[in-house]
């Protein structure tokens, strides 16, 4: 299954190259919304709030009362979390949070799950060179995403893996690392990073993977309708 993505920095549309490079900004957010609302599953980041920098919540609860989405970035907090939810998320996506000291912060993640619903959690776990990154990227873990994943599956239904190393270069994603993924968790996985092509959507698909895009949609190189 194709998962739209919109990713919200200063109140417009983005896709970063490598989560750092802007390559598109749209500052009429709507007209996507409603390009996405047949889609049964939208994922929506707050990337101001994943890294530290100011928010876009209004704008997040907007598009939460409109699509059925899945909401990611700066949810730290279990009131974060509820707020999200509260504005019509189907589930919220938890990443850094679920990390601390270097290692899964299965206190927090186990506080999450219980109060708002393991079915409504979605964990991230990103991983660039075969380690796990968090902070935006920016910190490297002494840790494979599948021991990651192995580590918090008690705690959410989802895994949502992005392999940095090929986001936003719209030349392909990695399906070894993907899949070794996909083989540490009987829980569903959803894939990102690099995503192009429908074929590669179909084959994600044949091995029960949803595939986020963003660059590919954008930039008009992957056709929404076929």
């Amino acid at each position: 299954m194709l998962i739209p993505s919109i990713d919200l920095k200063g109140g417009a549309v983005v896709q970063l190259v490598q989560g750092e490079r802007l390559a598109i900004r749209d500052e009429d957010v709507f007209r996507w919304v409603e390009r996405f609302e047949r889609f049964p599953k939208v994922q929506v980041i707050d990337l101001d709030a994943a890294m530290g920098a100011g928010d876009n919540l209004a704008l997040v609860r907007q598009i939460a009362g409109r699509l059925a989405c899945r909401v990611g970035g700066g949810i730290r907090t279990v009131e974060r979390a509820r707020d999200v939810l509260g504005a019509g998320a189907q589930q919220i996506i938890a990443g850094s949070s679920l990390f601390r000291n270097g290692r899964p912060d299965l206190d927090f993640a186990k506080t999450l799950a219980d109060a708002v619903g393991r079915d409504r959690v979605i964990a991230a776990v990103d991983s660039r060179n075969g380690h796990v990154v968090i902070h935006g990227w920016k910190t490297e873990l002494a840790l494979t995403a599948a021991d990651a994943v192995r580590a918090l599956e008690p705690f959410c239904d989802e895994f949502l893996y992005t392999h940095v190393d090929t986001e936003g270069l719209m030349g392909g994603t990695d399906f070894k690392a993907i899949l070794d993924v996909r083989r540490a968790t009987s829980r569903r996985v959803t894939a990102a990073g690099g995503i192009t092509t429908w074929d590669e959507i179909d084959l994600l698909d044949s091995h029960g993977v949803d595939a986020v895009v963003g660059m590919a949609v954008y930039t008009g190189q992957l056709p929404l309708d076929r």
